[in-house]
């Protein structure tokens, strides 16, 4: 159910939030925030009211925000709007039923690194001024964690290459959120090396990390099977589904 609409977390029309809750409102609910993906280029949250409603319909109360994109902004622009859209979270949640204490991202594609990034390099909560502990894991679906810069969706994105800064891998860290990522095996867009790489690189810092890689799924048909007349083709739902029930018990 969509319990609010177009919550403003801070200045501009590409800083506003949607919430979705159970139909019963719960009290101490967990929470999703849901970051979509689009090359940090395209993407709107309207788009994704069957991620907020699925999440929602099992007990979660789940947020989408937008963040600005390129050309109007560049790393880290977007990622300080997801970090704003965390403290939103923190101080308003409870007036929908949500625990602000007991979040798990989730992201798709370059949302998927938004994600991630965010959890890892607490600079971002500490300048946005929430706390890094209340998220309790991430889920990265089909995500880009280390990349070629030579890319035009990644120049456009990113301008002058900084790996140290801009590489979520270069932030695996032992005391981080527990990961699960999530990838196909048909993934021409993002290939599954990426999710690998993540999780290679969590482990050897001492981190945890779950990886999970579906057959013949591809780009868009991984985040497609969240939705519910899709979720026979990859288990992607149940799989973020039990995930984030396990992480915030």
């Amino acid at each position: 159910v969509l319990a609010a609409q177009d919550e403003a977390f801070g200045d501009g029309a590409r800083r506003t939030l949607d919430v979705y809750a159970p139909a019963a409102r719960p009290e101490g609910a967990p929470v999703v925030v849901f970051i979509y993906g689009g090359g940090w280029r395209t993407g709107s949250k309207a788009e994704y009211s069957f991620v907020g409603d699925a999440f929602a319909a099992h007990g979660f109360v789940t947020v989408i925000p937008d963040y600005r994109l390129a050309p109007e902004t560049q790393f880290p622009g977007f990622l300080v709007d997801n970090a704003a859209a965390l403290r939103w979270v923190q101080d308003n949640i409870a007036r929908y039923g949500g625990d602000p204490n007991r979040v798990v991202l989730v992201g798709h594609s370059a949302g998927a690194y938004n994600a991630v990034m965010i959890a890892l390099n607490t600079d971002y909560a500490r300048a946005a001024g929430y706390n890094p502990s209340a998220v309790r894991g991430v889920v990265g679906i089909a995500g880009p964690y280390g990349f070629y810069f030579n890319n035009p969706i990644i120049s456009d994105a990113f301008g002058a290459p900084d790996p140290a800064r801009m590489h979520a891998i270069a932030f695996a860290r032992a005391d981080a959120p527990e990961l699960l990522l999530l990838a196909g095996d048909a993934d021409r867009r993002v290939p599954v090396r990426a999710s690998i790489e993540m999780r290679d690189a969590t482990v050897a810092a001492g981190g945890r990390a779950g990886l999970i890689v579906y057959n013949g799924v591809d780009h868009p048909g991984i985040l497609q099977a969240l939705a519910l007349e899709r979720r026979t083709r990859a288990t992607v739902f149940q799989d973020t589904l039990d995930f984030a029930r396990r992480v915030t018990r």
